[in-house]
C-alpha cells in the first residue's frame, strides 16, 4: 500500500507522526482554468499535486489540497459591455516576446481570478495557520503567477508567520527549473500525461492540424509532448527541490 501524503486523507495520528518526522507541507498552486482544448481546467494543480505527491511519498512532508485561486499578469475590462477577460481571455497582447492573436473572450472554464492584494493575504493566512499546525517549511507550485509572487513573498512571510517558503521556479543555484514553464504547451503537456495520462486528450485537433491551438505558449503540444518528457521534468524538479529542502531543515535546526 501506497504511504498517505495528501493531508485530508490522513487520521490524527498519522498527521502527529509525519509531521514530527518531517515537518514540510507543500502547496499546489492551481486555477480552475482553460488549457487548451486538450488538457483539464486544473492542469495547474494536478502537475504540481504530482510532482509534491513524488517528493512526499520519497522525503516526506504532507501535500496539502489545492488552492485554486490566484491572480495573473493580465486583466482588462471591455468598457462597453463592463466583461471582465485575465489571463489567457486576452488573446492580442505580446507575452513573454510572443503574440498571441485571437480576440478576447470569456474562456470555457476560467474561474479562478483573484487580485494580487487578496492572494498576499490569503497566502499569509494559510501559512500561519500551517505554522500553528506545526509547519516549519512550505513548498508552493502550479500557477505560474501564484507561484512567482509565492516566490517574492519569502522573507515577508518567513517574518510574518515563521515559514520557510521554497518555490520549484530555480534549483539551489538559481537555474530555472523545467516544470510548468509554459502554458498548455508541450510541457505542461508532457507533465500531465506523466502524472494523469487519462486526462489528457490531443485529438480533439485532429480536424484542426494547421491552426495552432489558441491559448497555448510554448512548443505544440500536439507534435512535441510525451510522458517521458514528462518524468524527465518530474524527476529533474524533485531533485533538486528535496535538496533545497534539505537545506532549509538545516537552516531551521
Amino acid at each position: 500500500m501506497k504511504t498517505k501524503v495528501f493531508y485530508e486523507e490522513l487520521l490524527p495520528h498519522e498527521f502527529t507522526e509525519k509531521i514530527q518526522a518531517c515537518p514540510v507541507a507543500y502547496l499546489p498552486l492551481g486555477t480552475l482554468e482553460y488549457h487548451g482544448k486538450h488538457l483539464p481546467l486544473g492542469a495547474d494543480f494536478i502537475q504540481s499535486s504530482g510532482l509534491f505527491q513524488l517528493i512526499a511519498e520519497e522525503f516526506g512532508g504532507i501535500v496539502l489540497p489545492p488552492l485554486f485561486l490566484g491572480p495573473d499578469f493580465r486583466h482588462t475590462v471591455d468598457e462597453e459591455s463592463q466583461t471582465h477577460y485575465y489571463g489567457m481571455d486576452v488573446g492580442s497582447v505580446h507575452r513573454d516576446g510572443v503574440l498571441i492573436d485571437y480576440p478576447d473572450q470569456q474562456l470555457p472554464g476560467s474561474a479562478y481570478y483573484v487580485e494580487e492584494e487578496f492572494f498576499k493575504l490569503l497566502l499569509e493566512k494559510i501559512l500561519f495557520q500551517l505554522h500553528r499546525a506545526g509547519f516549519r517549511i512550505v513548498v508552493a507550485h502550479g500557477h505560474g503567477p501564484s507561484s512567482k509572487l509565492f516566490s517574492s513573498m519569502k522573507e515577508e512571510l518567513l517574518q510574518k508567520t515563521g515559514i520557510r517558503c521554497i518555490d520549484c521556479l530555480s534549483d539551489a543555484a538559481g537555474t530555472p527549473l523545467p516544470f510548468q514553464n509554459d502554458h498548455a504547451g508541450a510541457n505542461e503537456t508532457s507533465i500531465t500525461m506523466a502524472v494523469r495520462p487519462d486526462l489528457v486528450d490531443l485529438s480533439v485537433y485532429d480536424a484542426e492540424p494547421e491552426q495552432k491551438p489558441i491559448a497555448v505558449i510554448g512548443a505544440d503540444p500536439r507534435f512535441f509532448s510525451s510522458s517521458g518528457k514528462g518524468e524527465n521534468c518530474l524527476r529533474v524538479t524533485a531533485d533538486a527541490v528535496i535538496h533545497k529542502i534539505n537545506c532549509a531543515l538545516q537552516q531551521s535546526a
